[in-house]
């Protein structure tokens, strides 16, 4: 996965913090919208392999299987665990108040484990690297 960013400092030989821009739903006509209420900009460092300078606009690139691996922590555990809560309810003779509550448990659990799990990995999460400067 590619993305287009701005490089603002380097760190040290080998790596640079890069600004990327988010994309949005409306395609960046937020004055539409008025749904772009938070920064609409990430800084993140990125291996600077091609010796690019602050200022410079680059691209940078990450692996699809590490975007997708957290899309799947962070969106689809959740909802899994919630139909497992459910299930555990129903399997142990919950009537239907208790099912939901049981489920609505286990969503919350599994917000919390993505949430804990993400804070301890945030210094080895997801890796980028300068592949080009553009002109």
């Amino acid at each position: 996965m590619t993305q287009d960013a701005i490089v603002t400092k380097i760190i040290d030989r080998r790596t640079a913090e890069v600004e990327v821009e988010r994309g949005t739903a409306c395609g960046g006509t937020c004055s539409s919208c008025d749904a772009c209420v938070f920064q609409n900009t990430i800084r993140t460092t990125a291996y600077n392999r091609v010796s690019a300078l602050p200022g410079q606009k680059v691209v940078i690139e990450s692996r699809t299987s590490q975007v997708l691996g957290a899309a799947a922590l962070l969106y689809i555990i959740p909802v899994i665990l919630l139909f497992v809560g459910y299930a555990i309810g129903a399997a142990v003779g919950l009537a239907e108040g208790g099912c939901i509550l049981c489920s609505c448990l286990f969503f919350i659990l599994g917000v919390a484990v993505n949430v804990i799990y993400q804070r301890r990995k945030k210094a080895s999460g997801i890796t980028f690297e300068i592949i080009s400067v553009q002109e």
